[in-house]
Parts: structure tokens; C-alpha cells; sequence
């Protein structure tokens, strides 16, 4: 899978280095929901991308990022235990499609590397809806999921992104 991700990113790298360009940085905070949300409490994230432009409405192109979730303390009744941390470091092909000059949607596909002790990661996926402050600023409302064995680690988030040409 990891190979797929890197031979899928340098090839939309190819293909689109003759397009306009912009590197793009997020910040997000989320909140953990299903089985995550019993584990954790909260969650933040950074993401870093550069876009090729494609079309006036399509931009693709490489994404890294961080996210961290927060470890809960869960109350068994002898007791509390504290669950730790969770990180990822996802690793994907990004892109965007842009409704109107304000609007957008994007959708991040990778691999989400797991950072902590007995977490291997697992396939990443991000739809993203935008709405354009200004044309360098959007504020972003996402879903990232990360499908692993045995489950998934799924955060909901807002965030907003910043836009360097």
C-alpha cells in the first residue's frame, strides 16, 4: 500500500508540472467519534500540500501531515485507566474541486503511518468541504478516517488553511 501511495503522488506529480502551483498549510481541531470517541477526548492536526493546477476548477497534487489525538481516562469503578495518546502522520494524494470561487471539496487518499507503540496505520481517507475567506484563507470542515485492522480511527474537524502562491 505504502508504495502505491508514493508511485500514485509522483505521478500526479508528473503529469502536472506544467500547471500553476500552491503550496497550502493547515490547522485543524477535531473530535474523535466512534470507537475513537471512546478513547479519546480531542484531536488536532496540521497538513501540508502542494497543488498543480489542473483546470481552473481542479487542483491534485502531495499532502503530509500530523494528527494527534488525545488520550481519555476511563473510569472502570476500581479505578481509573489512562488511555495513551494516538498519532499518525498520513501521507496522501490530494484533490480539490472548486465549486465556485468561494466553495470547494477535496478528498485526501494515502497511507496514515502510526507513530506510537502497537499502532501500524492504515489506509487514510479525507473528504473536505471549504468555504473561501479570502482568496489565500479557507476555513474546512473534515472527516479523516484511518482503516486498520481490526477497526478504524475516525475524527471529525474544523480547521482552517492558508494558501501560498
Amino acid at each position: 500500500m505504502k508504495k502505491f501511495v508514493l508511485i500514485a503522488i509522483f505521478a500526479l506529480v508528473g503529469l502536472s508540472m506544467q500547471a500553476q502551483n500552491q503550496f497550502r498549510a493547515g490547522a485543524h481541531f477535531g473530535l474523535p467519534v466512534g470507537d475513537a470517541g471512546d478513547l479519546a477526548t480531542f484531536n488536532i492536526a496540521i497538513d501540508l500540500a502542494y497543488l498543480f493546477e489542473i483546470s481552473e476548477e481542479v487542483q491534485v497534487g502531495p499532502t503530509i501531515g500530523y494528527s494527534h489525538s488525545f488520550g481519555d481516562s476511563i473510569d472502570t469503578g476500581l479505578g481509573s485507566i489512562d488511555i495513551d495518546d494516538v498519532q499518525f502522520i498520513p501521507i496522501a494524494a490530494s484533490g480539490h474541486y472548486n465549486f465556485t470561487e468561494q466553495f470547494w471539496f477535496g478528498l485526501d487518499l494515502g497511507y496514515a503511518i502510526g507513530v506510537n507503540d502497537g499502532n501500524d496505520g492504515g489506509f487514510y481517507y479525507s473528504p473536505r468541504f471549504a468555504y473561501g475567506v479570502t482568496q489565500q484563507l479557507d476555513i474546512v470542515a473534515s472527516y479523516r478516517g484511518i482503516s486498520a485492522d481490526g477497526g478504524s480511527w475516525d475524527v471529525i474537524s474544523l480547521g482552517v488553511e492558508f494558501g501560498f502562491n
